[in-house]
C-alpha cells in the first residue's frame, strides 16, 4: 500500500448527478464536505474521490474527459485507491478524511452516464466524510494514515432496543458483538446504531447498511414473540433472497442451551451484496449465536463479492485477508 500520492484536481458541483468542474481549491468542512458543493451535508457520502488512473482509462477510449465528469470532488495520484477499504483514513492537504463507501448502486442513468456512455464511479469511486476540514488545492500531499485493506470484511452492528434507545439501559449486546467481530473474524465495525422497536427504524437502518455495501449485517434484538418484536419483518422487507440454514442453524444451536431456543423468529437473508442476519438480543445469546455460524460467513461474503463461484470449498477458505488498521 502506498503510504502517499498528491492531488491532481479538485472540483465542485451544485447539482447532484451532474458534472463537476474544476476550480483552484477547495474548502472541506467537518462532518459536511466541500463547500458550495451539491453533496455536502450530514450523510456519510460528503466528499468523493477517483483516483487518475480510472479517468486516463476512460480517456483512453477516445473520450474527452474534463476532472469532474463523473462527479468527483478529488482526484488523486500515487494513491492506491482500488486498496483502500472502509475504515481507512487519509490526510489531504490540511484536512483529514475517512473512507465511509466504496463505490454505489447507480438506479437510474444520470446525466454522467447519458453523456459519457459509462460512469466509473459505481465501480471505482471511493466516498469520504470530513473529519477534520482544511483548504485542498492540486498539488497538495495525500497520505494514508489509518489503512483498512479493502479485502477486509466490513461488518455492520444494528441494536434493536427500546429501552437502550432511550436510554434507559446501556447497549450490552452491540459492543459484544462488535468485541467478537473484530477479534474472532478480524473484520472491520464500519457502522453501528441503536434504534427502537420499530419497524420503519429498523428497515432504514438496514437500507443504510446496505447502501453502504457493507458485507455483513448483525442485528441484535426484537426476535421474540412480544408485541414489539418486529426485527424479521423490518429485515424481510429489506432482504431479496432468504438463506434460511443460517438462522434454523442458529435455532438448533440454541435449543442444547435452552428450549426457549424455538420461540425464536430470527431470519436471515440477503440484500444486493449484504447478508443480514437477526441475532438474539442478550449480549451472551448474541454472540453464542453468531459464533455458531461464524464458519460460513467467510465463505457467504466470498461469494457475494463475487470472488469464487461455487459452495464447495471448505468453509473459512475464502476468507478475505485479515487486515485490520495499520
Amino acid at each position: 500500500m502506498s503510504a502517499c500520492g498528491r492531488v491532481v484536481a479538485v472540483c465542485v458541483g451544485e447539482t447532484k448527478g451532474t458534472p463537476k468542474r474544476a476550480v483552484p481549491e477547495v474548502e472541506l468542512v467537518a462532518g459536511v464536505g466541500v463547500t458550495g458543493d451539491a453533496h455536502a451535508g450530514a450523510g456519510h457520502r460528503q466528499v468523493s474521490l477517483l483516483d487518475l488512473a480510472a479517468i486516463e482509462e476512460m480517456r483512453a477510449r477516445s473520450l474527452e474527459l474534463d476532472f469532474g465528469a463523473f462527479g468527483e470532488n478529488l482526484v488523486t495520484e500515487g494513491l492506491e485507491v482500488d486498496n483502500l477499504g472502509i475504515g481507512s483514513e487519509l490526510s489531504v492537504g490540511a484536512a483529514r478524511l475517512c473512507v465511509t463507501q466504496v463505490g454505489k448502486t447507480c438506479h437510474d442513468p444520470c446525466a454522467i452516464f447519458r453523456a459519457v456512455g459509462h460512469c466509473i464511479m459505481p465501480d471505482r469511486g471511493v466516498f469520504l466524510e470530513v473529519l477534520e476540514g482544511g483548504v485542498v488545492r492540486p498539488g497538495d500531499d495525500v497520505n494514508v494514515v489509518r489503512h483498512v485493506p479493502r479485502a477486509t470484511i466490513q461488518v455492520a452492528v444494528i441494536t434493536v432496543s427500546d429501552r437502550s434507545y432511550r436510554g434507559e439501559r446501556p447497549d450490552a449486546s452491540g459492543p459484544a458483538l462488535c468485541e467478537y467481530v473484530q477479534g474472532v473474524l478480524g473484520a472491520h465495525v464500519a457502522l453501528t446504531a441503536v434504534v427502537p422497536d420499530e419497524m420503519g427504524a429498523i428497515e432504514t437502518a438496514l437500507k443504510n447498511a446496505v447502501d453502504r455495501g457493507l458485507d455483513l449485517i448483525f442485528t441484535t434484538g426484537g426476535t421474540g414473540c412480544g408485541p414489539r418484536d418486529v426485527t424479521p419483518e423490518a429485515s424481510r422487507k429489506v432482504i431479496e433472497r432468504d438463506v434460511p440454514g443460517i438462522a434454523e442453524h442458529i435455532r438448533a444451536q440454541s435449543f442444547q442451551r435452552t428450549p426457549h431456543a424455538l420461540l425464536s423468529r430470527a431470519v436471515a437473508g440477503i440484500a444486493r451484496r449484504s447478508l443480514i442476519i437477526n441475532l438474539p438480543g442478550s449480549p451472551a445469546g448474541a454472540v453464542e449465536s453468531l459464533q455458531a455460524v461464524k464458519d460460513s460467513l467467510p465463505h457467504a461474503v466470498a461469494l457475494l463479492r463475487g470472488e469464487v463461484a461455487d459452495c464447495h470449498k471448505p468453509a473459512g477458505e475464502d476468507l478475505p485477508a485479515k487486515g485490520g488498521p495499520s
